[in-house]
């Protein structure tokens, strides 16, 4: 089991946020899945994933999307995704 806090933050100030959990156990081949689903449940679009992002998330336990990391434009400064362990 693993759980993702997901956090959109405007100006410093986080104005959504979710909790993602799966019972199953924690892969990164599946990350950009993980990521998907996290963007359709605060209902923005899906950056896009760089090997570098996984990286930052092995290695520190967060990953943080900025808006030039989005196809789209978006309105809001970051997309951070931390593990809780």
């Amino acid at each position: 089991m693993f759980r993702i806090w997901a956090k959109v933050l405007q100006d410093g100030h986080i104005v959504r946020q979710t909790l993602y959990e799966r019972e199953e156990k924690f892969s990164y081949a599946c990350f950009f899945r993980y990521l998907a689903d996290i963007c359709d449940a605060l209902d923005i679009p899906t950056p896009v994933l760089l090997k570098t992002s996984i990286f930052n998330y092995a290695k520190f336990n967060h990953v943080v999307f900025r808006p030039s990391d989005f196809m789209e434009s978006v309105p809001f400064d970051r997309l951070v995704l931390e593990n809780i362990l």
